[in-house]
C-alpha cells in the first residue's frame, strides 16, 4: 500500500477511536499526483476511545477537533500541529458543498485570486509579513504558488489549494475527515480538549441553526452591508465640514453638500455603474434595511434627496445655505482617521466605487480603507458571544475562528485561524498563555477589532490602519502610512520576542 495513503488511514483509525463507537464511514482525501485526487472509504474503528494518551512533553497529548478546511481552518490546524496537538480536521467535501464552491481540496479560493498589497506602508501588507514571521501555512503557500500582478500578492488558486491541501494532509499530527458536522452537539466533536468552528461565512443551514441557539438570535447576522471606509487624511476639509442635522457645533459627522448639479450627475453615474452580479443564494439579500445605494437611486432621481442624502438640518458654512443634498461620513474609532459614507453599502464594482464616489465633493481624492459591498455571510457579533480567546462566553471549550468571528477577507480570516492555533496551541501544551499583540500591530488590530465594542452594529471588517491608534503628533499626509508602517514592525519585534515565538 502507498505509504501516504497508510498513514492517513492509520490516523483515522486513532482519530475515530476518539469516542465514535457505531460512526458511519468516513471519507480521507490523499494527492498522489498533480491535479488528481483520489477518494476512499475507510471501515471506521468500533473501539471506543479508554482515555489513554499519547505524551507530549511529560504532558497527555492534547487533541482538537476542527470544522471547516477553508485558510482559517487549515492555519489553524498547522500551528496546532505544530505545537505538537493532534488535529482532526472535518471537511464536508465532497460529499457536500456550500453555494460559493465548485472544488474538492482544501482552502477553496472562492472569488478573486489577490491577497492584495505588499509592504509595510498598507496594513494587509504588515498583515503578511506578520504571518509569514509566525509561520503562516497559507502565506507559506501563497508565495509557493505566486503569479505575476504589479504590487500585490496573487496566486493560482487551483496550486495554492493543491499546495495545502498536500502539507495538511502529510502532516503526522493531522487527520482529515471529508465528512459533514451540522450540530455542535454532534458526537463526533465530543472527547477532544477543544472544538474550533472555522465554517467560513456561508455555514450551513443546519450548523448555523445549532450555533443560533448557542449565541442567540440576535447575536447572529445573515447579510453584510458594508458601506464604505475613507481615510481623514484623504479628505478635502475645504469643502467636507463638521456637524450633526440640526447641530452644527457637534463633531459626530463630517459632511460632503452637493449642489443640485453635483448630486443628478452623480445619480447618473450610480444608475449607469457597472454592478457584482450577485450569485443565486444571494438574490434575498436586497431588503428594506439595507437596500444598495445604487437600487435606491433607481427608484427615482430625488429618492437618495429624500433618503440617506437628505439636506434637512444642515447650512453649508461655505455659503449660508442648505446645500441641495448632502452625504454624511461618520468615524469610525476613536481617534478619527477613518469615516464611513453613511448609507453607502453598494453591488458597484470596486473600481467603479472609486471612480463614483471620488464625485462627491470633498472626496476628489479620497482613500478608502475598506470599500463597500452586500453580500451573505454569517458572523457573530464577536465583542459580545466571544471572550478574548475566541472562545464562545456560552459554550466553554467551543472556539470560532475566520470570517464567522467577523473579519473579512482571505488573509483576515487565515490570521485569525493562526492566531488561535497559536494561542490554544500554548494553553493545551501547558505553556503560558500567549499575550496578545499591541494594537498597534496588524494581527492586534485585527483581534482588536473583535473585542471592541462598536457604537452601533458589529460589522466585520478587513485590516487597516483605521483599527490602529492614531499617530501621536503631526506628520505630513505623505508619511502617514509609512509612520504606521513602521511603528507597527517595532511593536510586533517587541512582541515576538516577549512571546519567545518565531518562524521556525
Amino acid at each position: 500500500m502507498h505509504k501516504g495513503k497508510a498513514d492517513v488511514i492509520h490516523r483515522l483509525g486513532n482519530a475515530l477511536g476518539r469516542g465514535k463507537a457505531g460512526c458511519q464511514p468516513a471519507y480521507v482525501q490523499q494527492r498522489f499526483c498533480h491535479n488528481e485526487f483520489h477518494w476512499f472509504a475507510v471501515k471506521p474503528s468500533y473501539t471506543a476511545y479508554c482515555g489513554e494518551r499519547k505524551r507530549y512533553r511529560g504532558n497527555e497529548m492534547a487533541n482538537v477537533v476542527i470544522v471547516g478546511g477553508g485558510l482559517a481552518g487549515c492555519d489553524c490546524a498547522w500551528q496546532l500541529a505544530r505545537a505538537g496537538v493532534e488535529v482532526t480536521l472535518y471537511e464536508m467535501k465532497p460529499g457536500k458543498r456550500s453555494e460559493a464552491h465548485t472544488e474538492d481540496g482544501l482552502a477553496e479560493l472562492v472569488c478573486s485570486n489577490s491577497f492584495r498589497a505588499t509592504g509595510a506602508a498598507a496594513a494587509i501588507g504588515l498583515l503578511k509579513e506578520e504571518m509569514e514571521t509566525l509561520g503562516s501555512l497559507v502565506m507559506e503557500a501563497a508565495f509557493a504558488t505566486r503569479v505575476p500582478a504589479g504590487g500585490a500578492l496573487a496566486v493560482d488558486r487551483t496550486l495554492f489549494s493543491e499546495y495545502i491541501t498536500q502539507k495538511i494532509e502529510d502532516h503526522e499530527k493531522i487527520t482529515v475527515i471529508h465528512e459533514e458536522i451540522t450540530s455542535l452537539d454532534e458526537d463526533a466533536l465530543k472527547g477532544f480538549d477543544a472544538v474550533v468552528i472555522a465554517a467560513g461565512p456561508l455555514a450551513s443551514a443546519e450548523l448555523t441553526e445549532s450555533l443560533m441557539a448557542a449565541v442567540g438570535d440576535a447575536r447572529l447576522y445573515f447579510y453584510d452591508a458594508i458601506a464604505p471606509i475613507v481615510s481623514r487624511d484623504s479628505i478635502d476639509f475645504d469643502k467636507a465640514f463638521w456637524g450633526s442635522r440640526w447641530k452644527p457645533e457637534d463633531d459626530d459627522y463630517l459632511n460632503c453638500p452637493m449642489s443640485e448639479d453635483e448630486y443628478k450627475a452623480f445619480v447618473t453615474a450610480l444608475l449607469e455603474g457597472e454592478k457584482v452580479k450577485p450569485r443565486d443564494f444571494e438574490k434575498e439579500v436586497h431588503f428594506e434595511a439595507c437596500l444598495p445605494v445604487e437600487a435606491m437611486a433607481e427608484r427615482g432621481e430625488m429618492t437618495l434627496a429624500f433618503g440617506p442624502l437628505k439636506p434637512v438640518g444642515f447650512v453649508d458654512p461655505r455659503t449660508g445655505e442648505r446645500p441641495f443634498a448632502i452625504v454624511q461620513l461618520r468615524t469610525e474609532n476613536a481617534d478619527k482617521t477613518a469615516f464611513n459614507l453613511v448609507g453607502f453599502q453598494t453591488k458597484l464594482k470596486y473600481p467603479e466605487q472609486k471612480r463614483i464616489f471620488r464625485m462627491i465633493p470633498g472626496l476628489e481624492n479620497a482613500e478608502f480603507l475598506r470599500l463597500g459591498s452586500i453580500h451573505r455571510n454569517t458572523y457573530v457579533n464577536a465583542p459580545e458571544v466571544l471572550d478574548d480567546t475566541l472562545q464562545l462566553k456560552a459554550r466553554p471549550g467551543v472556539y470560532l475562528a475566520g470570517q464567522i468571528t467577523g473579519v473579512e477577507g482571505y488573509l483576515e480570516s487565515a490570521a485569525c485561524g493562526l492566531w488561535l492555533g497559536l494561542s490554544l496551541g500554548r494553553k493545551l501544551t501547558g505553556l503560558e498563555r500567549l499575550p496578545e499583540p499591541s494594537v498597534e500591530t496588524a494581527l492586534g488590530a485585527l483581534m482588536g477589532h473583535l473585542r471592541t465594542k462598536p457604537d452601533k452594529r458589529f460589522q466585520p471588517s478587513n485590516v487597516n490602519f483605521g483599527l490602529m491608534p492614531g499617530l501621536e503628533g503631526r506628520i505630513k499626509k505623505k508619511f502617514r502610512k509609512e509612520m504606521y508602517g513602521k511603528r507597527a514592525q517595532e511593536a510586533f519585534a517587541a512582541w515576538i520576542e516577549a512571546a519567545s515565538l518565531s518562524k521556525e
